[in-house]
């Protein structure tokens, strides 16, 4: 997958350099010229959080090493940019999330850190948290832990705790919060299945789980389990009807009667 939509990609920066003169130096360097999805990933990641203290080289460096060498989160990073592409009906390439889309930037930072943080490398990865916050004005723990083919839609206001454990195949809109509910340094924040949709301003709070295929309304305040497969929605969400997609994430319907 990595192979065809990187070929993609590079034929649709060679067709925006024709339709916007203006733009084909930032296009070649950050997509012509590099040899794969991989390496442009990591330019673009490293331009957008360094600082004078961690040069744009050194975290170039840095990135490509650990994309380089996880196959899992290279394939992660193309599923999650195939759901930008499939679920955003703004999104007309490829390349757009991957060069604009700060949603889908901050994941594969979050990725990066991830990767980081389970090797011990604990403060680097709150570094990268802490760059993620300033940058793109959402709020990803490294210890998060998540699927494939998730898509961050809009992003600002986003914040995602330690112990979140997000499934695949998962649309979150702006304004989420995935947050704990306790002191408690144990598993204290959700668990949210495959297919799920979280709506614009949904807060989800404490060790509760949200069922594979639920749909979750927009501003609504979810404290208990969410079954498979229901809609829930209000201050404090109650089930509210049944999505008629068997992964609302993908359809991103967000109506409660439908």
């Amino acid at each position: 997958m990595e192979k065809d939509i990187w070929s993609v990609i590079i034929q649709e920066a060679k067709y925006l350099e024709i339709q916007e003169p203006e733009l084909t130096d930032f296009l070649r360097n950050t997509i012509s010229m590099h040899d794969c999805f991989e390496n442009a990933l990591a330019s673009i990641l490293a331009d957008q959080v360094s600082t004078i203290g961690f040069p744009v080289l050194h975290l170039y460096e840095l990135f490509n090493k650990v994309l380089l060498s996880s196959i899992k989160i290279k394939n992660e990073a193309c599923l999650d940019l195939k759901a930008c592409f499939d679920r955003d009906a703004a999104c007309e390439y490829y390349l757009t999330p991957l060069l604009y889309f700060k949603g889908y930037q901050a994941l594969q930072l979050q990725r990066i850190a991830n990767f980081l943080w389970n090797q011990n490398r604990q403060e680097l990865a709150l570094f990268l948290q802490s760059r993620m916050t300033d940058v793109f004005c959402l709020d990803i723990h490294p210890g998060a832990q998540f699927g494939s083919g998730i898509m961050i839609d809009h992003a600002t206001g986003v914040v995602i705790g330690e112990t979140s454990i997000v499934g695949n195949n998962v649309s979150i809109l702006h304004g989420v919060t995935l947050g704990g509910n306790s002191t408690d340094r144990g598993k204290r924040h959700p668990t949210i299945g495959d297919g799920v949709l979280i709506s614009a301003g949904a807060k989800i709070l404490g060790n509760v789980k949200v069922g594979d295929g639920a749909k979750i309304g927009a501003g609504s305040l979810v404290i208990n389990h969410v079954l498979p497969h229901v809609t829930v929605a209000g201050v404090p969400a109650s089930v509210v009807g049944v999505p008629v997609h068997e992964q609302p994430a993908l359809a991103m319907n967000q109506r409660f009667d439908i």
